[in-house]
């Protein structure tokens, strides 16, 4: 469920603050059909369903994308700043911040992280302990 909350308003402090409506990676990831379109970049949620015909990769770029956070992808391909503008008028929200913050890489193992390279070196020390011990006897 999209929660409602404040916006950081303007510089000038003289306008009050706008509302941002703030929604779970869950609820972005249920829009990834041609019907209805949305993904996340930077933190901000974009409804891009009105874009696909129009966006000059194809659709099917963007249909890869639906539903999840695609801002490594976006920046990747050096969109122009134009592109960036351009993203303003499909805005619809944020990720929620601690959504954000909690959310954890499924596709990281922490375990194989460290565990690969100490096993390498582990191999490595047996084999050198393995030649010295084999250098001595000859």
């Amino acid at each position: 469920m999209a929660a409602q909350g404040s916006g950081s308003g303007s510089m000038a402090g003289n306008e009050p603050e706008a509302s941002v409506t703030y929604y779970r990676l869950e609820e972005v990831a249920k829009r990834n059909s041609e019907k209805e379109t949305w993904l996340v970049i930077h933190g901000r949620v974009y409804d891009i369903t009105r874009f696909l015909d129009e966006h000059p990769g194809g659709g099917e770029v963007l249909m890869e994308q639906a539903g999840r956070d695609a801002t490594e992808s976006f920046e990747d391909v050096g969109h122009s700043s134009d592109a960036k503008e351009m993203l303003k008028q499909y805005y619809v929200g944020e990720v929620h911040p601690y959504m954000i913050l909690t959310t954890v890489d499924s596709s990281c193992s922490c375990w194989s992280n460290w565990i690969i390279p100490i096993m390498g070196a582990v191999l490595l020390a047996v084999m050198y302990r393995f030649y010295m011990a084999e250098s001595r006897l000859s």
